[in-house]
């Protein structure tokens, strides 16, 4: 009796075999997206500790800042789906952290004022760096889901004192916002005019709003500190900028991975990376 052997088509795809250079990439992103708190940058900043600052800020400020949120990720949320093309020239993260620093140097000299106005400014300022980010780790912005994830990166900024890791983890965060964001990229592909103000929309912005205004409460409560200044404000807003700066190349990494290994097979290697202890 001869023994008959399945031909190499029929056996099961193995899985792709990680190249150092991808281990080593998301080794790099980890970090970036789980090991440090942009409270953590301003305390390193500062010199004073801001985890909860956002808790001591008066009502009547939190509620500026809580309108001066949602306007920003309106903004935001116009810019990713009027202006965000796929053949775009990419800009300089250099230029994105001057221009906040600038707009930051602002914040610092004028207070609270200044916040309807500067928050917007900066975060479509920060979305469009994001945008690049994307673009160079093989993102196509003219697909809806390519931009979601831009919106995304707002989202990954956050730490709460009340969070668990297991709450506030990369995949935990996006798994939050999976629904939200495959309902409004189909409700994008559908329609030739989206507009951000349609109910699916402002869901996920609403999401989005809930994590990201902890960042910003971190941010104005240290730019109200009365000593800070311009000076102070401008490298506030540079921490700001650089801080999901690094949280986008995390991302997009991780994405890029998915693409090439498959996303359950990039989240097993991570989370078999992610050590949360070591989360400063």
């Amino acid at each position: 009796m001869s023994l008959t052997f399945p031909s190499p088509d029929a056996l099961p795809n193995a899985p792709l075999a990680w190249t150092p250079e991808d281990r080593a990439a998301l080794e790099t992103a980890v970090r970036q997206l789980e090991r440090t708190t942009f409270a953590a940058r301003l305390t390193g900043l500062l010199g004073r500790q801001l985890e909860s600052a956002g808790a001591f800020i008066p009502q009547r400020v939190r509620q500026i800042a809580a309108k001066a949120t949602a306007r920003a990720l309106s903004s935001a949320m116009h810019a990713a789906l009027r202006s965000l093309k796929p053949g775009a020239t990419p800009a300089s993260p250099r230029l994105h952290r001057a221009l906040a620093t600038a707009t930051g140097a602002a914040g610092g000299a004028f207070g609270l004022a200044s916040l309807p106005v500067e928050l917007p400014l900066s975060t479509v300022i920060l979305l469009r760096s994001i945008a690049d980010i994307a673009r160079q780790n093989g993102e196509d912005l003219s697909q809806p889901e390519a931009a979601l994830a831009c919106m995304e990166v707002f989202a990954l900024g956050s730490r709460s004192p009340d969070d668990s890791y297991m709450d506030s983890s990369y995949f935990a965060v996006r798994a939050l916002l999976a629904r939200t964001v495959s309902e409004a990229a189909r409700y994008m592909a559908a329609t030739a005019a989206a507009d951000e103000a349609a109910p699916i929309m402002l869901r996920f912005i609403a999401q989005i709003a809930t994590r990201f205004g902890l960042v910003v409460s971190q941010k104005f409560a240290a730019q109200a500190i009365p000593v800070i200044g311009a000076a102070g404000g401008a490298a506030v807003n540079y921490a700001f900028m650089d801080h999901f700066q690094t949280l986008a190349r995390g991302h997009f990494t991780v994405r890029r991975l998915e693409r090439k290994y498959g996303a359950d097979e990039v989240k097993k290697n991570y989370n078999s990376t992610y050590a949360p202890e070591a989360t400063i």
